[in-house]
């Protein structure tokens, strides 16, 4: 199930496969020009939960506050 609302929201039930993946929405995809081989962060919290988003965003800023940190591709 998804839900396609004005503007720039999307929202979907995705099930995790045997091997542990999900298949993101075409429609998010596209949202964010998501293609094979795109790199994205995932962020998880207990308490608040998963999130996925571009690497992009955050490449700039890791390297700048934590230039030490190596980053695994």
């Amino acid at each position: 199930m998804s839900v396609t609302a004005p503007g720039d929201k999307f929202a979907a039930i995705v099930k995790v496969g045997p091997k542990g993946q999900i298949v993101i929405p075409k429609e998010a995809r596209a949202m964010f020009g998501i293609e094979p081989g795109s790199s994205l962060l995932l962020l998880a919290d207990e308490a608040q939960g998963i999130a996925i988003v571009r690497q992009e965003p955050f490449r700039d800023f890791i390297d700048t506050v934590m230039p030490t940190i190596r980053v695994d591709e």
